[in-house]
């Protein structure tokens, strides 16, 4: 089973750029897909990125596409996000999350067993 750490969230002026971080314990990390999403108050966890266990494969919502970077470094065991030209609308609690092993990334949230606790994101205008 594995246990996951966020950090790295923080407040920024529109246009800024912030690097999320979300460090893993635990199991073989190779082998989870991971994810992060984001949920900002009275809304839904929505997805924001996704990437393989290998690293090979991502996805990205189409909202942050272009201004975000999912990437992992497997001998650290730890999955980034790096936000660019943030925006007042990227404000919410980002979460890392984890496939169960040699599953496939996904944009669905209930394919991911595994959370991080979370790290506010604020973006002012």
């Amino acid at each position: 089973q594995v246990q996951l750490v966020d950090s790295g969230g923080g407040l920024v002026q529109a246009g800024g750029s912030l690097r999320l971080s979300c460090a893993a314990s635990g199991g073989t990390f190779s082998s989870y897909a991971m994810a992060w999403f984001r949920q900002a108050p009275g809304k839904e966890r929505e997805f924001v990125a996704a990437i393989s266990g290998s690293g090979a494969s991502t996805n990205y919502a189409d909202s942050v596409k272009g201004r975000f970077t999912i990437s992992r470094d497997n001998a650290k065991k730890t999955v980034s996000l790096q936000m660019n030209s943030l925006q007042p609308e990227d404000t919410a609690v980002y979460y890392c999350a984890a496939t169960t092993p040699y599953s496939s990334p996904s944009s669905n949230k209930d394919w991911y067993p595994y959370w991080g606790q979370g790290t506010q994101v604020t973006v002012s205008s």
